[in-house]
């Protein structure tokens, strides 16, 4: 059994981000994150320029401005995920960013992992957890 199983009637979803765009970044963290608070036990994959989101002190160059609506006014999507991995998403890099990056594992967000295909790949052949990419 994968280590991802959990109960047939919890709610999950994989989100996978890949994008170097600061809105498709934010636009993914912020839905993420109201997934998160309608109770959605949330798994993020972060590859290609998105990984940089997992580095330890990583700072977008801008900050994305919410809708006049949303009170926290400007955000940043590394802010929004540390937020999400706060409230108890689990949060990878791909097995391949590492490699073809600059950084080493310590150089990662304390609690950021780097995922393994073989679980990864049964996470999203699992017709019970939804799967959107960025």
């Amino acid at each position: 059994m994968a280590s991802y199983v959990l109960a047939q009637d919890d709610d999950r979803a994989l989100v996978i981000l890949t994008s170097d765009s600061l809105q498709t970044q934010g636009m993914a963290m912020i839905l993420s994150n109201a997934m998160q608070q309608q109770g959605t036990d949330l798994s993020v994959l972060l590859c290609d320029a998105a990984g940089d989101l997992a580095v330890e002190g990583y700072s977008s160059a801008e900050a994305i401005t919410t809708p006049p609506s949303n009170p926290a006014g400007q955000v940043k999507p590394e802010g929004i995920l540390q937020m999400l991995m706060d409230n108890g998403a689990k949060v990878d890099v791909c097995a391949i960013y590492l490699p073809n990056s600059e950084y080493e594992e310590e150089d990662l967000r304390e609690g950021v992992g780097v995922a393994a295909p073989g679980p990864m790949a049964e996470m999203m052949r699992d017709p019970s957890i939804p799967v959107f990419s960025f």
